[in-house]
């Protein structure tokens, strides 16, 4: 059963020494589709340049928000001439993030709401980063009904995932809900319907159990939708399949 990795950050330098050699060895490890996302103007021009050497790599393109105090109007607005590449699928990871706050929360919230506006325009799904700034990202996604896209590696709360199901959106898990200590998320994927759920590694970060500790890739997925099955009571292929499926719809990959 061939898995969806969601999200995953192969423009990271430390894939420098085996990127090529591990990417071309997914298909062999039951990786059949990634998602790429490059999260400032040079990530981005990787992202696209690993989507067109490997045909089941996939590219979302967008500022995080720990880039935002980085990246000029310019370089946002030149941003907008990859997303007409035929291998482009989303504009992300957008957002907000007061834990890290390397740039204020008005300058993250203007290229936020600036990046959801060119997704409407271009009817393009969103990845929603969010950590530590539940209720300001709940207020601008509200002020954007009608875009769609996925909450990723999400960390809210049920209640939360309550009023972003009624927008429309989806959640992607990480290998977070492996971890001993992931208890909140359990009932959150146990209530969430089935077509609202995908899976991801956010590689080269957030190993799952038992390989904790250590650089992740898209082989470690098997771990993630092994704990998603569980928590939901159906088999690792009704989980595989589910979460491809929802993956695909989401991004367009037919």
């Amino acid at each position: 059963m061939m898995l969806f990795d969601s999200h995953a950050h192969y423009e990271d330098e430390r894939f420098d020494c085996d990127r090529d050699a591990l990417l071309s060895s997914m298909p062999a490890q039951n990786v059949g589709w990634i998602v790429n996302v490059g999260c400032d103007p040079s990530g981005a021009q990787t992202a696209v340049r690993l989507a067109e050497r490997y045909p089941f790599v996939y590219a979302a393109i967008g500022v995080h928000p720990q880039s935002a105090g980085d990246v000029t109007d310019e370089q946002i607005i030149a941003l907008e001439t990859l997303y007409s590449h035929p291998k482009v699928v989303a504009v992300g990871e957008i957002g907000l993030d007061y834990y890290y706050e390397y740039t204020t929360r008005e300058r993250q919230k203007d290229v936020f709401i600036r990046q959801l506006e060119t997704a409407a325009r271009l009817n393009l799904p969103v990845c929603i980063h969010n950590r530590e700034a539940h209720a300001d990202t709940l207020d601008v996604l509200r002020a954007f009904r009608g875009v769609r896209g996925v909450l990723h590696s999400y960390s809210g709360s049920l209640e939360m995932a309550k009023e972003l199901l009624k927008l429309g959106y989806v959640f992607s898990f990480s290998g977070i809900i492996t971890f001993k200590n992931a208890k909140r998320c359990v009932p959150i994927i146990a209530y969430l319907p089935s077509d609202a759920i995908l899976i991801e590694t956010d590689c080269p970060y957030l190993a799952p159990e038992p390989m904790r500790g250590r650089r992740c890739d898209s082989s470690f997925l098997r771990y993630t939708c092994a704990r998603l099955a569980e928590i939901r009571g159906i088999s690792f292929e009704q989980a595989a399949e589910l979460t491809t499926q929802n993956a695909k719809r989401l991004y367009g990959i037919f």
